[in-house]
């Protein structure tokens, strides 16, 4: 083990003040499209051919592509005319927008949403409220009102949820068997996403996606395609209107969003309406008990302070919010991924 005078503290805080910087790149490169330029060219490209098909500047695009190289997500080979830039395997998997796999969306909105908000980070923390009123000159009141507040916007956020889905949602939806729940209901399912990787792996049920009106209504026109007859569709506001009958409702990075009166407002609606022996899948990125880390769990949290009304939980947390409300037979399963898995029954 480490003694305290083997780490170089100097060079971990420089790190970690920097670490913005890391992000911006990574954000840059896929706004201006140098990934896909570089996928589509099937040959690697000189910073000015790259230059000069993006319209940057030359001295601009050749330090962010020498950024990218020392983040591995290209690759240069120097030859007589000077370097020649290619994709690595991640950043075509990853950060390429035709790839299947492809997180430029969440990207995109990481960079132009969440970054302004976390400007305000301070503020936050002083109030303990998110931020959207200093950041865009809406009312905080209403988390989800200012986070759908064009339809750019939303298809913004639903793009990108949908495409941590494609990478996070057969692990989740596969920590426990759910074959035997054949009426699902998707609470908040948004795009549709982990409705569709539901109905791939449990091909026998079918998912029902209740979100806002608007929010369906985008889901129908541009991300879940009509052939799909295992995903139906429910308009309305889980807190206002009615919960139709089922045997399982997924909640995926839904309770993270609110305050433990709200989730327990939600969850006892939830119980209420579900069919006996059925139950609730949790789908969360889970604190260590002691609150230790996860490090990506507790940026979460911090994230939810600047954007929500809620925060990051402990699988304690989240039990004891399933127990109150009714559900039993508690169990609790980590991916080792971004997001966990808690089921309850009724």
């Amino acid at each position: 083990m480490s003694s305290t005078e083997d780490l170089d503290y100097p060079q971990i805080i420089l790190q970690y003040s920097s670490g913005f910087l890391v992000s911006k790149v990574m954000f840059t490169a896929c706004e201006l499209g140098v990934f896909d330029l570089l996928l589509e060219s099937g040959e690697p490209l000189s910073s000015d051919a790259i230059a000069a098909r993006l319209g940057t500047s030359t001295t601009g695009i050749e330090r962010l592509l020498d950024a990218c190289v020392g983040l591995k997500l290209l690759a240069a080979e120097l030859t007589q005319a000077g370097a020649l830039y290619r994709n690595t395997d991640i950043s075509n998997i990853y950060l390429t927008k035709s790839s299947p796999k492809s997180q430029y969306h969440i990207m995109m909105y990481y960079s132009n949403t969440v970054y302004l908000c976390w400007h305000y980070l301070a503020d936050a923390v002083r109030e303990g409220r998110n931020q959207y009123e200093r950041a865009f000159g809406i009312s905080s009141k209403d988390p989800f009102g200012a986070m759908y507040r064009s339809e750019e916007e939303m298809l913004k956020f639903m793009a990108g949820q949908n495409s941590v889905w494609s990478i996070c949602g057969r692990d989740v939806l596969a920590a426990f068997d759910l074959s035997p729940f054949r009426q699902i209901y998707d609470l908040g399912g948004g795009g549709g996403a982990l409705a569709r990787e539901c109905v791939s792996l449990y091909p026998n049920s079918t998912v029902t996606i209740y979100d806002l009106p608007k929010v369906v209504q985008v889901a129908k026109e541009r991300f879940v395609p009509p052939e799909e007859r295992r995903i139906a569709f429910h308009e309305g506001d889980f807190f206002n209107n009615p919960i139709p009958e089922a045997e399982l409702y997924i909640l995926s990075k839904i309770l993270h969003d609110w305050d433990d009166d709200k989730c327990r407002q939600l969850l006892a609606k939830v119980y209420k309406a579900c069919k006996p022996g059925g139950g609730v899948l949790l789908v969360e990125s889970l604190l260590n008990e002691d609150k230790s880390g996860p490090l990506e769990t507790q940026l979460y949290s911090m994230n939810m302070l600047v954007q929500t009304e809620g925060k990051e939980r402990t699988a304690a947390e989240y039990s004891k919010l399933l127990e109150a409300s009714g559900f039993r037979e508690i169990e609790v399963k980590r991916s080792g991924k971004l997001y966990d898995a808690v089921l309850g029954r009724k």
